[in-house]
């Protein structure tokens, strides 16, 4: 129920932090821009005051981090729910099915590929 919510809120988080990213304008330069061959401006842009969009994507990238980390934290305890197999789980239902001093291993055995039938080698 949690793990549903808290995936859900960072989808949301991710739509929106990539609208929001690609709403700024860009600096001009591209990379070099960013590394100071933009003429006068610095690596992390100058002085200029922080807009909206700028402060918006530092606290939905905020979030985005803290969400992944949570994410992580919450499917590392979850178990993968289902049978082993169609076939354990048939004969697990019918149970009355199976001879009595027989185990559903003995029945359906374990699949070994390590072996070939001699016709096939």
């Amino acid at each position: 129920m949690i793990y549903n919510i808290v995936l859900t809120l960072h989808v949301l988080t991710c739509i929106v932090l990539i609208i929001v990213v690609l709403m700024q304008s860009s600096k001009g330069g591209g990379l070099a821009g960013a590394f100071g061959g933009g003429g006068d401006q610095t690596v992390f842009g100058g002085h200029e005051t922080a807009t909206f969009l700028s402060k918006a994507t530092t606290y939905l990238a905020v979030s985005f981090m803290l969400l992944s980390l949570v994410l992580a934290l919450l499917a590392s305890n979850r178990r993968a729910a289902g049978p082993d197999s169609v076939m354990r789980d048939a004969a697990q239902s019918q149970s009355n099915v199976i001879p009595t001093g027989e185990s559903i291993e003995d029945i359906l055995g374990t699949a070994s590929f390590d072996t070939l039938p001699a016709d096939s080698q």
